[in-house]
């Protein structure tokens, strides 16, 4: 099965399952692989649906300039990949890159931090559901080579509140994938223990759509470009033992976005969600090290979003994008389904996952030779069991919790370089999906 959509963050190293190597030879994973101690560099391929025959390339550096800083760059490209584009056959190929600067402590100050992402894309094949109600039909969809690229720049504060007051930057002992010297760490009063800040993420996101004509051969009134830029506002609580891998405590996220309709932009919108998570720390069986039963809530509404207005025939008035806004399916919520498959003025989400961290690690006992359990940073594996329930509606009321989309999953995930890999498989009442993704869905 191919995996439906994947993100090249996730530098799996399915090339570092290597043959053992002896004191006098060079390896694959010399080719391969390379590491230091604050540098990894890692090749990776696949194929998905959506972006053909891939490889690339990419690299995380830990401690840039400063101890809690992270920099993740990658490029890719594809092999050539027949598509249909208005009627016509043509050769396309996936190419792109993006970058991750995470948590840079802005001169100055020590409670002031600065994260950007940005990526920029190019793929052969991208869906597209411009009715995405809840009784909306998968079928209906346009099917197009697309371009995206998108930048954000983020300012947070941490107040002086809890952990914030001695640990503004978050940092934490890690040993083997696990935090250490946080017994007491998780749970507590909100804003009286655990880490609060405040923030704001300025974006700009552009879509173009190569393709004007739906899965059924019919033309549609497809924007050709869907341009959007605008503010975020966040309050962010958390109060976990460690929040990259939490086995206790829970955490909560507070956020208002708003596109002005400025500069390029196709519309202006808003919209605010909320989510919530709680995590509890079980019973380990005999080949397990950590079990956590981790809940998650997340709900949001559109106050612009304009049901019985259109801006165009099959664009509502002042929604928010495609890729924005109350909306389900992919690899962040009801993973069951294809990306951003609902989406309407409102939203709300539960999923519930059992983590299992196995006693087993290939890795680091040797099986793959002296060199793999030395230099790949591998510290962990996790077997996961997953379910969710989700729904949009036109309207945030008790419609909102009746016949619910429900997906159930499970899920492959490790701790690479200190950093959450994940594959999921879901199943859902339209078919399976699977995905390939960093971090926890809940950080998402």
């Amino acid at each position: 099965m191919q995996l439906k959509k994947l993100s090249c963050i996730t530098l799996l190293a399915s090339s570092l399952v290597v043959a053992e190597s002896t004191e006098h030879s060079t390896s694959l994973a010399d080719l391969l692989f390379y590491r230091d101690d604050n540098l990894i560099l890692l090749p990776y391929g696949f194929s998905s649906e959506s972006m053909g025959r891939v490889g690339g390339a990419g690299a995380i550096i830990q401690g840039v300039l400063q101890p809690q800083t992270t920099l993740v760059l990658s490029a890719f490209v594809s092999l050539k990949e027949d598509v249909v584009v208005n009627g016509e056959e043509k050769s396309e190929y996936t190419r792109g890159g993006f970058y991750l600067l995470d948590n840079f402590g802005v001169p100055g100050s020590d409670r002031l931090f600065f994260s950007s992402y940005g990526f920029l894309t190019k793929m052969p094949r991208q869906n597209f559901y411009f009715d995405s109600s809840h009784d909306s039909n998968d079928k209906d969809l346009l099917v197009s080579p697309a371009t995206n690229n998108m930048i954000t720049g983020m300012l947070s504060y941490v107040l002086p509140w809890g952990e914030g007051i001695d640990n503004p930057e978050g940092v934490y002992e890690i040993e083997e994938g696990f935090a250490v010297k946080r017994e007491n760490a998780g749970g507590g009063l909100p804003f009286v223990t655990g880490r609060t800040s405040i923030g704001f993420t300025l974006f700009y996101q552009h879509q173009s759509i190569d393709s004007f004509f739906d899965a059924l051969g019919a033309g549609i009134d497809a924007p050709a470009e869907w341009n959007s830029n605008g503010l975020r506002l966040f309050l962010s609580h958390d109060n976990t033992d460690y929040e990259d891998n939490p086995s206790r405590g829970y955490s909560f996220f507070l956020q208002y976005s708003r596109d002005f309709g400025k500069f390029d932009s196709l519309q202006s919108w808003d919209f605010l969600e909320f989510k919530a998570s709680n995590y509890v720390d079980l019973d380990t069986f005999s080949f397990t090290r950590q079990n956590v039963l981790a809940l998650n809530f997340w709900t949001a509404y559109s106050f612009s979003w304009e049901n019985d207005s259109e801006l165009r025939p099959g664009i509502d008035a002042h929604r928010p994008p495609m890729w924005d806004g109350p909306r389900l399916g992919g690899f962040m919520r009801m993973r069951g389904y294809d990306s951003d498959r609902f989406a309407d003025k409102a939203a709300i989400y539960g999923t519930a996952e059992y983590r299992m961290i196995l006693d087993y690690n290939p890795i680091k006992d040797g099986t793959f030779g002296e060199l793999a359990a030395e230099n790949i940073p591998l510290d962990w594996f996790q077997v996961v069991g997953f379910v969710e329930a989700g729904r949009v509606h036109d309207r945030y009321n008790t419609e909102l919790l009746s016949d619910m989309k429900v997906d159930v999953g499970i899920s492959l995930r490790s701790m690479v370089a200190e950093i959450p890999v994940r594959v999921d498989v879901a199943y859902g009442n339209e078919g399976v999906e699977a995905w390939l993704m960093v971090h926890h869905p809940f950080d998402f």
